[in-house]
């Protein structure tokens, strides 16, 4: 009985993800209390994210790889008609037309974070043995057609997180250094142009130029465009070696930190526990990270590998894109901070992921069997 109990509930965890992940819980939720003004609601929320997210990382973790291939094809054909419905008839807010109301109100573009890598991933290992050319075409297309429904929403920041997860399954696959070098060339070839002669607004939102203008000199619109990534930065700065401690953040405080519990609360983090905390914090995100590519590097199909090596390296970008737009080197985009920031739906999506890793995981432990 009690071995039957082992295999149901407890083999399929991986331990060492389970630990990082509940220490950065904890991490999580200390800094949470601080940034939301010691709102025990806020703390209470998190508690029940937190409880939902690991029930899903564990249906994700006890289900084979073999469910989550058959399951990829209508994920990401689902995630593709949510996304034109949502183009059609979505609901606006902010001037963003992101969220579909179908008794609840949902974004679609949170079900395509798992749902492109999951078809790109089976996509490649249906055509292991051939694959060729040809193929990456097809799977740059796959990726191109829910990156172009999120731009048009527009959510410049979520298109390209997405994009990056398949671009980091097609890279897994084999994707030519030769094409990848081409790309990165033409990509700063493209942005030299468009800065240079000024043609941000033919090609981006009026908002989202301003963002970048805004992440290359901040001080132009100090009290405008410029005051996130400005009281950002000075609440990182003023924390110093080992910070001014828990609950004595004078920028969070004070109310200068906008959005201080969800996008920007790795200021908080920075103000409160400095430069030593932040490395705590980053080596928590790099053994994530480690024990993530450890998984992919040795899944027991090429579908696992490269699922696990894209989601894996998917939470890097999340990680490095919000850190890099509180500290002002990357603008603006509304990326909140993986597991740290408040929020139910970034951190159940993710907490799936995760799940996924603990799925290849645990298969290559049966074929190692």
């Amino acid at each position: 009985m009690i071995k039957v109990l082992w295999d149901r509930f407890v083999r399929p965890i991986d331990p060492w993800l389970l630990v990082f992940l509940v220490l950065l819980f904890i991490l999580s939720s200390i800094v949470l209390y601080s940034a939301s003004n010691q709102d025990m609601g806020k703390l209470n929320d998190k508690f029940t994210f937190m409880g939902v997210a690991l029930c899903v990382l564990w249906v994700m973790a006890n289900m084979p790889q073999q469910v989550l291939m058959r399951l990829a094809l209508p994920i990401y054909l689902v995630g593709v008609v949510l996304l034109i419905c949502v183009a059609l008839f979505g609901s606006v807010s902010h001037g963003a037309r992101r969220w579909l109301n179908i008794g609840v109100t949902i974004q679609p573009s949170e079900l395509m974070k798992l749902g492109l890598p999951m078809m790109l991933a089976w996509y490649f290992h249906h055509y292991e043995a051939t694959l060729n050319w040809k193929h990456f075409l097809v799977a740059m297309i796959l990726l191109v057609i829910p990156m172009g429904l999120i731009l048009k929403q527009p959510d410049l920041g979520t298109a390209l997180l997405i994009a990056s997860s398949g671009f980091y399954v097609m890279f897994f696959a084999g994707l030519s250094w030769y094409l990848i070098g081409a790309l990165v060339l033409a990509g700063g070839g493209l942005a030299y142009v468009v800065t240079h002669w000024n043609l941000c607004i033919h090609i981006l939102r009026e908002y989202q130029c301003q963002r970048v203008a805004t992440m290359l000199d901040p001080m132009q619109d100090p009290l405008g465009a410029g005051y996130h990534i400005i009281q950002g930065t000075i609440a990182i700065g003023s924390g110093g070696p080992f910070g001014k401690g828990w609950l004595n953040g004078t920028q969070t405080h004070l109310d200068f930190i906008p959005e201080r519990t969800t996008d920007f609360i790795f200021a908080v983090f920075g103000e409160e526990f400095g430069l030593a905390g932040n490395i705590v914090l980053l080596l928590l995100y790099l053994m994530l990270i480690g024990r993530g590519l450890h998984i992919a590097s040795n899944g027991s199909t090429l579908f696992g590998r490269l699922l696990a090596g894209a989601l894996t390296l998917t939470f890097f970008t999340y990680a490095f894109v919000n850190m890099g737009m509180v500290s002002g080197i990357l603008p603006v985009v509304g990326v909140p901070l993986p597991l740290v920031s408040y929020g139910g739906t970034s951190m159940v999506s993710l907490m799936a992921a995760f799940g996924i890793l603990m799925s290849v995981q645990k298969d290559r432990k049966l074929m190692k069997n």
